[in-house]
């Protein structure tokens, strides 16, 4: 192989090995989806929209309700939510085309994204909170 072939080579295996020897792609898939999902309530920088929809940034239901936060993903929410010491009773529509995988990455972004420091959970986690 020539030496510019073999000098081109590296440099493709450079680019495409970079993002993940930086973490960049960390959450990648988590974090699409919550775009297209989540975001046009919960907002990109998961703030929500005053009392009308809940925020995922710094959300004490979010660090302490997993379960209830993982079947709402599947099934929907509604009644009487406190977050952050606010009330909110806003319907949260479910989303039942999302596999338990795609809701797996899409907590375990929200649990990280935006200084959340929430921990990991799992995809045997996600199937026994969605049969409860």
């Amino acid at each position: 192989m020539p030496m510019r072939s073999l000098l081109y080579l590296a440099i493709i295996c450079t680019l495409i090995a970079l993002p993940f020897a930086c973490g960049k792609t960390d959450h990648l898939q988590g974090r699409n989806l919550y775009l297209q999902h989540c975001a046009s309530c919960h907002f990109e920088t998961g703030e929500g929209l005053r009392q009308l929809m809940p925020p995922l940034a710094g959300s004490d239901y979010l660090e302490k309700n997993p379960g209830m936060v993982v079947r709402g993903i599947r099934k929907g929410m509604s009644g009487e939510m406190v977050v952050n010491g606010v009330t909110f009773n806003h319907e949260m529509p479910g989303n039942k085309e999302l596999s338990e995988f795609q809701i797996v990455n899409i907590m375990n972004y929200i649990n990280q994204a935006w200084g959340n420091d929430f921990g990991k959970i799992t995809v045997e986690e996600t199937r026994r909170w969605l049969e409860e």
